[in-house]
């Protein structure tokens, strides 16, 4: 099993950053993906971002990409998101994933909050 906790969610006025964490510990694996996706109240779970063992990101479009940086430690087994220029609309419960050979592991979600 992999344990997967979140941190560095909050609130935030609209403009401002944060920077979210995500360690992963208990029966950990080299060489998987970490990422994140977030569910907006009514909303369905998007995919936010995702890196790979070797540091290779994607994003959920142009917009994301900009403001949104996904970056990993290896040797602590965490990922981070750092979160810039934030939107109200970017106010959701963020998720951090880990695909590993026996399947999709989550985290409890952190509540990020942006105010107008």
């Amino acid at each position: 099993q992999v344990q997967l906790v979140e941190s560095g969610g909050g609130l935030v006025q609209a403009g401002g950053s944060l920077r979210l964490s995500c360690a992963a510990s208990g029966r950990t694996f080299i060489r998987y993906t970490m990422g994140w996706f977030r569910q907006a109240p009514g909303k369905e779970r998007e995919f936010v971002a995702a890196i790979t063992w070797y540091g290779d990101s994607t994003y959920n479009g142009d917009s994301l990409k900009g403001r949104f940086t996904i970056a990993r430690d290896t040797a602590s087994y965490t990922v981070y998101l750092q979160m810039n220029s934030l939107k109200p609309e970017d106010t959701a419960v963020y998720y951090c994933y880990a695909d590993l050979s026996s399947g999709r592991y989550w985290g409890q979600g952190t509540q990020v909050t942006v105010s107008s």
